[in-house]
């Protein structure tokens, strides 16, 4: 009987990485690992080291990450650049000295300039200036592809490395992080309406002026796409992109304002209250559309609809905080 593949997911906890689980879980004859921060702390390279030696696994999904929103990366950006350089440079060393062949690195959308042409291929990295309010988390993602990319092209001839990167727009669903300060616009979004909900408040004030356009993506789609990527044949995947320019967006293919998101939101939730935006406060990036052509092309497509997403995310929320 050939052996079960032994799958890492780093970051399982968070709401990409237990996404991911959840996914590959689905999957007959999978046997996937995890750790979690208490038992193995992915910024300890000698921790990480015994731990890839003790276990072996065969792949890796790269999530873990420290992320946040707008103000947690203008407040922390000495930890964002530092734990998330820490953790990839760890784990990606790790797998290749301990035999493992394949890993997936996940980035994000902000490794794409601030005004670069919307929507954003793939072509666009390293064309223009990032955005201020995120550049060090930012950096962090890119060296992530470059690492993934640099093993490849040194190693991946004579040990076989097949390390793969992809670029995800911003999410949303189950395991979110719902932080009053330091979350991303959807969760804190949902926090603020449900609070203001249970208040009978008469409006909710939410930062920027409403004007920028976001995509979002429903986890479980994204999760998805990772392993449907992953499980390319390495032929086709070689045929679609470059060695110096490997990742893959993954994005649903539309964007609305942050006002239409609010107005979403407030649907899904039952809070008919005014909105109010404080202009004074940053918008961050004007626009972010992915171009996820790339990844359409491959035979994959976004299933949730936003509505339907933020339905299934309230939901989530509720029975996570009742």
């Amino acid at each position: 009987m050939p052996k079960s593949p032994r799958i890492y997911v780093a970051g399982h906890r968070g709401m990409v990485g237990s996404a991911i689980v959840r996914v590959l879980r689905q999957q007959a004859g999978v046997d996937v690992l995890t750790r979690t921060r208490q038992e193995l702390d992915l910024t300890n390279q000698a921790a990480v080291r015994a731990f890839f030696a003790a276990e072996k696994p065969d792949q890796v999904y790269m999530a873990a990450a420290k992320v946040g929103g707008i103000h947690a990366n203008n407040t922390y950006p000495a930890e964002f650049i530092y734990e998330n350089l820490m953790v990839q440079a760890n784990v990606v060393d790790a797998a290749f000295h301990n035999g493992v062949k394949k890993l997936l690195f996940l980035g994000s959308s902000c490794i794409y300039p601030r005004t670069a042409a919307q929507p954003m291929p793939e072509s666009a990295l390293l064309s223009g200036p990032l955005e201020p309010t995120n550049e060090p988390y930012a950096i962090a993602k890119i060296a992530g592809i470059k690492l993934c990319e640099s093993y490849n092209r040194q190693y991946g001839a004579s040990h076989g490395l097949d390390y793969r990167s992809v670029m995800p727009t911003n999410l949303y669903g189950p395991g979110d992080n719902y932080h009053p300060e330091n979350s991303h616009v959807i969760p804190a979004l949902i926090r603020r309406f449900h609070e203001a909900k249970l208040s009978n408040a008469p409006w909710v004030t939410i930062w920027g002026s409403g004007s920028p356009k976001r995509e979002f993506l429903y986890v479980d789609d994204m999760a998805a796409a990772s392993v449907f990527v992953m499980n390319l044949p390495k032929t086709t995947l070689d045929a679609h992109t470059q060695t110096t320019q490997s990742h893959i967006n993954i994005g649903f293919g539309d964007d609305i304002t942050i006002k239409e998101l609010a107005l979403a939101v407030g649907n899904a939730i039952g809070y008919h209250g005014l909105i109010d935006f404080d202009a004074s406060k940053p918008d961050g990036s004007p626009r972010k559309l992915m171009d996820s052509s790339r990844l359409n092309v491959l035979g994959w497509q976004a299933r949730t609809a936003l509505a339907d997403g933020l339905v299934q995310a309230y939901a989530a929320f509720l029975s996570a905080n009742t």
